[in-house]
């Protein structure tokens, strides 16, 4: 179950006539979002945010409730409460009374809550007259007694106390967001899209997927591609969680970058290089000496043993020499055309030809 963090505003619970509360908590959840962009407004009052990233970028834990707690001050003028623990529901509770649990202690701390934890007053009245007091006698009743003498409802609560569920049944506020939207005036989730940008209702449906596998999976689990600065394609294509901030078009990747490649970039690029071997007529390797000139023109391209494919048309090479003041990496690309009409980016480094791309 995955460890999040719990901010409770009190003051941003109760919403106010004029609307101050919406606003505020608009620009909590943006400046939240800043810190660690899979912040989440539960309901009006509750955030939570995952502890693993933000901790590995930040450096802990604690560095990370300073800083939420920080940002709280200065966008609302409130001291927020934080906890931390494992799911929604126990983080909320550990929130709400200003408690980080270390690792490994979220199941006693929600057996120990009273009962009524659970928001079920009616639960609670008859957990007294049976002697259950506590989540965790809730907890330790048969499954199967508590599916014959409670409807269905209770039992996802006694799930959600065996730990055996995240959050509780209506925990998150489900209108909130688009309440938040039509504040920010975004277009509503039934609109198609249409010529000037709206978002319909299918990217909402892929937006809720992609939240639903991202909460279950972690937050490296959806990625999406970006652009960044470089001089070859490998360099400049990158995959960052889905839901961070885009990866700019501008900085770094408007910059010149002296020596890169020419347009057009190719459609498939490789995380990791594969290993491919290039021949001259005679089958001897094809070289690239110190001016950046082949040996002998290419003449095939052996992709893995035993395919090998006949190069009809070369451009290239085109040497790189990058940060030569530290540790230099020396680069040659080259473009081949193959007898089946394939085109192929491919680069040599460290004494071997790579296969870095292949163009549409």
């Amino acid at each position: 179950m995955e460890r999040l963090i719990g901010v409770w505003v009190e003051a941003l619970s109760v919403e106010s006539v004029d609307g101050t509360t919406l606003r505020v908590t608009q620009r909590l959840l943006e400046a939240l979002g800043v810190l660690c962009p899979f912040t989440e407004l539960v309901r009006l009052g509750l955030y939570v945010l995952p502890a693993r990233s933000p901790s590995r970028f930040f450096g802990g834990e604690e560095r990370v409730l300073a800083l939420v707690a920080s940002t709280v001050r200065e966008t609302t003028g409130q001291e927020p409460r934080l906890g931390a623990g494992d799911g929604l529901f126990v983080a909320e509770l550990a929130a709400r009374a200003g408690v980080v649990l270390a690792p490994g202690a979220s199941d006693d701390y929600r057996r120990d809550q009273p009962l009524a934890a659970l928001g079920r007053p009616d639960l609670a009245a008859t957990g007294r007259r049976l002697g259950l007091v506590t989540v965790g006698d809730f907890a330790d009743l048969d499954p199967a007694r508590v599916a014959e003498r409670f409807p269905a409802a209770v039992g996802q609560l006694h799930r959600l106390a065996r730990g055996e569920r995240a959050e509780a049944p209506g925990q998150r506020d489900a209108r909130l967001a688009a309440r938040l939207a039509r504040l920010a005036r975004a277009p509503q989730r039934d609109e198609q899209r249409g010529f000037f940008g709206q978002r319909g209702a299918a990217e909402e449906r892929a937006h809720a997927a992609a939240l639903r596998v991202r909460r279950r999976l972690g937050d490296d689990a959806v990625v999406v591609a970006g652009l960044r600065g470089g001089r070859v394609p490998q360099d400049r294509a990158v995959l960052v969680p889905w839901g961070s901030p885009a990866v700019p078009v501008g900085g770094d990747a408007a910059a010149p970058w002296p020596g890169h490649l020419r347009p057009p970039a190719p459609a498939v690029v490789f995380a990791h290089p594969v290993a491919i071997d290039l021949l001259d007529a005679a089958a001897g390797p094809v070289r690239v000496d110190g001016r950046g000139r082949w040996s002998a023109p290419p003449a095939a391209v052996v992709l893995a043993p035993g395919v090998r494919r006949a190069v009809v048309w070369s451009a290239g090479p085109w040497p790189s020499v990058e940060r030569w003041w530290v540790a230099p990496r020396r680069r040659a690309h080259a473009q081949v055309v193959l007898e089946g009409g394939e085109a192929l980016l491919v680069a040599a480094e460290s004494r071997r030809w790579w296969l870095a791309g292949v163009y549409d």
